[in-house]
């Protein structure tokens, strides 16, 4: 009964799904006839469904055709011959030979030829934009009613023009009053080793055109692929007006003075700065701008210092104050000695004092207008010359063979030291009583301060030869000049006066002007005291009276 039942059970699926394999002989003319039909029906759908996805995929290669003839031109597009009014106008079906200069030679109806290049080329030339706003069109402006906007009327009684106008009118406005853009628009063909005068028409129909003074164009796109620093500032000239810098950690952070700063200086590694005041201690910092580690202090009881100075060999420190005695010590051995008084002199200070460039000669200032000569490597006095006036203040020149000097009489002298003779003697302009005094790196300018705030700079060649007119006069400061200052390329003259608050003023020498953002509005200098520059220009550090001394680094210069 099982066998049975499973066979009756799987006949009456087929039955149920598929048509009998064994039909009846009546049924044999119907089934037939429908099943032809059926079949006719399937083969009609199946014909239409690919004439359909055939007509699918060949619209779909006509849009894309499009899109790339507008995104990248019609040259990409593939011609076939004979099929020329499948092709929209703007496409180009050939190329025009320049080299041969338009000279046909196979094709006799030359004119009709030349005449269709001569349209493709005006359409070529006529970009086509790649989506148009339509809002545009149906935009209307009144450039009449808006003031700014009155400069684009063509005519004195139009008022209402269309969006598209209002932009074509804008973008002209824009090229009318910026002619310069075309540095931006490089040559996409000035890499290629064939770049002719016929590459540079084409690309000025493409609006591709290489800027003059831009030939070198791998070297800018170079730049242009890279973050770093485009702007080398080593030999660069420091332009006036604003001054670049940063407020670094203060330089003896770690151990501030307890008195007023008289003395800073950096050493010629410029990695060790020394600091001196009325505290009676020398200190010594190796500056970073992070931590500026002290690496030595040293207590003279004897002797508040009013300055020290390394030796420009660096193998010295001088430190005098007001004593008739000074000190040196001695970098290499660490040994600090007591020199003085000065045989034959009855100076009870030695207070100001300067080293020549050559480290051989140390000049003081005496009594009743007297300058003191001292062997720096003997400590013995060595001369004597002696001014009109009281002298004030002294400076170097051309590496240590001549000596500026001025004070009371308002002159300033040029002394020989190796003939111990003034060379020159004339009058700083307007000056009364002389100050200060400083000179440039290579010996070719120097400043002269007063008590009355006026710094003259000269030139010395011109000064020396009887020009008595200064470069430039600096009225910037109103009190008694104290402490001047040039940096290590001359391009900086930092003047301060200790008689006001934030009294210190950074000159912009080519220009002889002062820089605006300097001091800083929203720091407090105090009472500025002393300054010096770091040999590569990077750093400047500033002593006042509160006991700091002030660090700055100065993004010009690369180097400290």
């Amino acid at each position: 009964m099982s066998l049975i039942s499973q066979n009756v059970v799987r006949k009456a699926k087929r039955e149920k799904n598929d048509p009998p394999l064994y039909p009846e002989e009546g049924e044999d003319d119907k089934n037939g006839k429908s099943n032809k039909d059926t079949m006719k029906i399937k083969k009609r759908k199946k014909t239409l469904k690919e004439e359909d996805d055939e007509k699918v995929v060949v619209e779909q290669e006509r849009e894309m055709k499009k899109l790339e003839n507008v995104l990248f031109g019609s040259l990409h597009s593939s011609a076939e011959f004979g099929k020329d009014d499948e092709f929209d106008k703007g496409s180009a079906l050939y190329f025009v030979d320049r080299s041969a200069n338009n000279a046909l030679t196979v094709c006799d109806d030359g004119d009709d030829v030349l005449a269709e290049t001569s349209d493709e080329e005006e359409d070529l030339k006529v970009r086509k934009p790649v989506w148009v706003d339509e809002e545009e069109q149906r935009a209307k402006i009144n450039i009449a009613k808006v003031n700014r906007l009155r400069k684009l009327r063509k005519e004195e009684d139009e008022s209402v023009i269309s969006g598209s106008e209002y932009v074509s009118r804008l973008r002209a406005q824009h090229a009318k009053l910026n002619p310069g853009t075309e540095w931006a628009q490089l040559d996409r063909k000035a890499r290629g080793d064939g770049y002719s005068s016929d590459d540079e028409s084409l690309d000025e129909e493409h609006q591709a055109v290489l800027a003059r003074g831009y030939k070198d164009v791998e070297g800018v796109d170079d730049i242009l692929r890279r973050n770093e620093d485009v702007v080398v500032r080593s030999s660069a000239k420091l332009l006036p007006g604003l001054l670049e810098f940063s407020r670094l950690v203060d330089a003896n952070a770690q151990e501030p003075s307890k008195g007023p700063i008289h003395s800073v200086q950096f050493h010629r590694n410029a990695q060790l700065l020394l600091t001196a005041g009325l505290d009676r201690r020398l200190r010594f910092f190796q500056i970073d701008g992070k931590r500026n580690t002290k690496i030595q202090s040293i207590f003279l009881e004897d002797c508040p210092i009013r300055k020290a100075s390394f030796t420009p060999d660096g193998s010295q420190v001088i430190i005098a104050g007001r004593r008739k005695f000074f000190y040196t010590m001695d970098l290499v051995k660490a040994k600090v000695d007591k020199i003085g008084p000065l045989v034959g002199r009855e100076e009870k200070s030695l207070e100001f004092f300067e080293v020549s460039p050559d480290s051989s000669t140390i000049a003081f200032v005496g009594n009743e207008g007297y300058i003191l000569l001292v062997s720096s490597k003997s400590k013995e006095l060595i001369g004597t010359l002696k001014m009109n006036g009281t002298v004030r203040s002294l400076a170097f020149a051309d590496d240590g063979r001549q000596l500026l000097s001025s004070g009371g009489d308002g002159q300033v002298y040029h002394w020989d030291l190796r003939t111990r003779t003034c060379l020159h003697k004339a009058i700083d302009e307007g000056c009364l009583n002389g100050t200060s005094l400083c000179t440039s790196p290579n010996g070719s300018m120097f400043a002269a301060g007063s008590d009355s705030g006026i710094v003259n700079i000269y030139n010395r060649d011109e000064y020396l030869g009887g020009k008595r007119k200064p470069m430039k006069t600096i009225e910037n400061l109103t009190t008694k000049v104290d402490f001047m200052k040039f940096n290590n390329d001359a391009q900086i003259l930092a003047i301060s006066s200790s008689m006001k608050k934030n009294s210190l003023k950074l000159v912009h020498v080519p220009s002889f002007t002062v820089f605006s953002n300097w001091p800083p509005l929203n720091r407090n200098l105090q009472y500025p005291l002393c300054l010096d520059f770091s040999p590569g220009g990077g750093f400047m550090a500033m002593g006042n009276a509160a006991g700091k001394v002030l660090l700055y680094k100065l993004h010009h210069y690369n180097h400290a």
